[in-house]
């Protein structure tokens, strides 16, 4: 069984035990989350919007940390201008402990 929650503006097909990076969450390490399903799917079946009213996922959260970093660079050919950046994403470690239909 499968399911796909919706955080931080996105969809992630998650199954139980999975280990997904995600958009920044405000929770602590070791703090449990519950999270919305837009869809869960078994061999047979797909399970979809209104049955899913109660439903969630239930996850814990390892870590929060950020990304390696990337550089920004942007000049502008024969006129000088150059200008050097750095930025880091900041991402919370999740793992899913449960799918609740």
């Amino acid at each position: 069984m499968f399911g796909v929650i919706l955080t931080g503006g996105k969809q992630y097909k998650v199954k139980v035990g999975t280990v997904i990076k995600v958009e920044k969450l405000e929770a602590e390490a070791g703090a449990k989350i519950k999270l919305p399903l837009l869809l869960i799917a078994d061999e047979k079946s797909i399970i979809t919007e209104e049955a899913l009213k109660n439903s969630f996922a239930t996850a814990e959260v390892l870590e929060q940390d950020k990304e390696k970093k990337i550089v920004v660079f942007k000049y502008k050919a024969k006129k000088g201008y150059r200008k050097k950046q750095g930025h880091r994403q900041p991402f919370t470690k999740i793992k899913i402990t449960e799918i609740k239909k």
